[in-house]
């Protein structure tokens, strides 16, 4: 018989790849959106015939979540809320996020599925200070008042469904998939996503290119790694980051001019001292939480996911080419405020 999965957050960027994955491996997958009218936009994203079914549900309300898990083998549970720093308070972000988390959990195990994959980010795993190389050992600080909004609702999140399973005694596992910075090409213009770093580029704002860096990995190769922690039996109760190549953002705008000639005439070329940056981010609410991460080097290591599950991600310069053709395609570049 064909197992299904569920998939929360049918809408966005990740799950949408993680149900062409599914699709394409013979599973019938059921996926939730907040709002019905968009299930025929994900059905066109995805190529989704028959096997691809819909539930209705919302990470901050109880209703529709035990029909969406009813008859599932497992659960990848992408869904997250986001939102612009500030806006709300501190626990905007944060409340739906652990407490969707846990609708999430009470929902499948009452329906005796046999794994929840959940996914986190490398920001619930990103030591406070240093630089250098961290693993699935390091948990975040949550009281690191440095933390945006949405960096501290990942490590609650996460934090919550840990502690769940702990005091749970039946047959659901959990596997927790902790991305860094994720890129890849788009399946529809509505789940940019990360993605907007590359289009910013594409459009050539900022005009010049502050000493950012980040960790990447394609959205193709984690959607892989999501159904390796679904199916692995070594998997259960793990935590496993999902992480490629580390690369300066003048690395990556220097990959997109040489890659993509004049369809990348408007990237930036310039550097811009790491003073000047924090002197307008006194000014620039966005640029401010971005600071601490300015001029530092850390990369997280995916050996654990290499290891155990197989994972392999693919060079850093063909995810931002495939992410930056998409966009050139959509074309979502065009038009971006700074």
């Amino acid at each position: 018989m064909t197992e299904t999965v569920l998939v929360t957050g049918g809408t966005g960027f990740v799950a949408g790849w993680c149900v062409v994955e599914l699709l394409e491996r013979g599973y019938a997958v059921r996926t939730t959106v907040r709002d019905p009218a968009k299930r025929e936009a994900v059905r066109r994203a995805t190529g989704g015939g028959d096997r691809l079914t819909f539930a209705t549900a919302d990470l901050t309300g109880d209703d529709g979540w035990d029909a969406a898990m009813a008859g599932c083998d497992y659960v990848l549970h992408v869904a997250s809320p986001l939102g612009a720093d500030g806006h709300g308070g501190p626990d905007a972000l944060t409340g739906p996020a652990r407490d969707g988390t846990l609708r999430v959990l009470r929902a499948a195990t009452r329906a005796g599925v046999r794994r929840v994959v959940m996914t986190s980010s490398t920001a619930a795993a990103t030591p406070r200070l240093a630089s250098g190389v961290s693993d699935e050992t390091v948990w975040t600080d949550p009281d690191d008042p440095n933390l945006t909004a949405y960096r501290r609702s990942k490590v609650l999140a996460e934090r919550a469904a840990w502690d769940f399973m702990d005091a749970y005694n039946g047959g659901t596992t959990l596997s927790t998939v902790l991305p860094v910075a994720v890129f890849g090409p788009l399946l529809s213009p509505g789940n940019a996503s990360s993605v907007d770093v590359i289009a910013r580029l594409l459009a050539g704002r900022p005009p010049v290119v502050p000493r950012f860096g980040f960790a990447i990995v394609d959205v193709r190769d984690l959607a892989d790694l999501h159904l390796r922690a679904m199916t692995s039996p070594a998997a259960a109760g793990e935590r496993f980051i999902g992480a490629g190549e580390f690369r300066w953002l003048s690395e990556i705008a220097e990959t997109l001019r040489s890659r993509l000639g004049d369809r990348a005439a408007r990237v930036p070329t310039r550097g811009v001292p790491d003073v000047a940056v924090r002197a307008l981010a006194r000014f620039v609410p966005a640029l401010r939480t971005l600071t601490p991460l300015l001029g530092r080097e850390l990369a997280f290591s995916s050996a654990k996911a290499r290891r155990v599950l197989g994972f392999s991600p693919r060079p850093a310069a063909e995810t931002v080419v495939d992410c930056a053709e998409s966009l050139d395609a959509a074309p979502l570049a065009a038009g971006r405020p700074a």
